[in-house]
């Protein structure tokens, strides 16, 4: 099954974060061929059938790149995370659930919108449970936490039910960060009536970059840049809610930026 470029580079910059576990899982997943026909189709049904922004393979990967800046972030600063605090797992642990659940979070997209992170969860089953035999074969009870996380970072992704890791967290605010123009590229090439909902193509289409850094007054900054005020709509309606009720709020600096004005701070 061949893959675009772009989905590579990302593999590659991917791998290039990783060792251990995590490395395996993502391997695991980049060459699992049921996965790479899940996130094709997922994005065939979100581009051609509903008209909405890319929610394929290479959205997928950039969520799992963002979530992966954002776990080494508050790892570097000292921060448990959750399965560490409870004394179930390791920081390896949790980056495997965090890799696995970003990588997969959107695959209900292959059957529709509507409670599309359930369903999800329902497809992503058989792939997590072959992935973690793999590399959790002699530990049934680690498995079976970790299958738990990753479940709870796909069902949550969307904010419309509470989670309660840090781990889920950066899944969901790695999905809300891909917000950049090409996103919509697509889509607004295929697109010439207007219709309800078009304000999220073209609010996407004036996102020039995210940047996930290290924050100054708390442990990570976001900075959303963007050429027309209507990119604002992305942060409000996309971003910002899923950081709202997160776990990982309390370390999130969150800012809008119109080229040439000064930035607006959120959070």
């Amino acid at each position: 099954m061949r893959k675009s470029p772009k989905e590579i580079e990302i593999e590659n910059e991917i791998l290039a974060m990783l060792s251990g576990k995590p490395a395996m899982a993502a391997s695991l997943i980049f060459n699992n061929e049921e996965a790479q026909a899940l996130q094709n189709y997922a994005n065939v049904v979100s581009i051609k059938r509903l008209g909405y922004n890319d929610h394929g393979p290479v959205h997928m990967r950039k969520t799992a790149q963002n979530a992966l800046i954002m776990f080494d972030i508050l790892h570097e600063a000292g921060i448990k995370f959750s399965i560490e605090e409870e004394n179930i797992g390791t920081a390896e642990d949790s980056k495997v659930a965090v890799l696995i659940s970003s990588l997969l979070h959107d695959v209900g997209m292959s059957v529709g919108r509507e409670n599309h992170e359930l369903l999800g969860v329902v497809f992503a089953m058989p792939i997590i449970e072959r992935t973690l035999t793999k590399i959790y074969s002699r530990d049934i009870e680690k498995k079976t936490i970790i299958q738990s996380l990753i479940v709870e970072g796909i069902a949550g992704h969307m904010a419309t039910q509470d989670i309660h890791s840090l781990e889920a967290g950066l899944v969901s605010i790695g999905d809300g960060c891909d917000m950049e123009k090409g996103r919509a590229r697509i889509i607004f090439l295929l697109s010439h009536a207007p219709k309800v909902g078009d304000i999220h193509k073209y609010s996407a289409q004036s996102i020039q970059k995210v940047e996930i850094i290290k924050g100054e007054e708390k442990l990570i900054r976001i900075i959303v840049e963007m050429t027309e005020s209507v990119g604002f709509f992305q942060i409000e309606e996309v971003l910002f809610p899923k950081i709202l009720s997160n776990p990982v709020k309390p370390y999130i600096e969150l800012y809008g930026k119109v080229t040439g004005e000064e930035m607006r701070r959120y959070l």
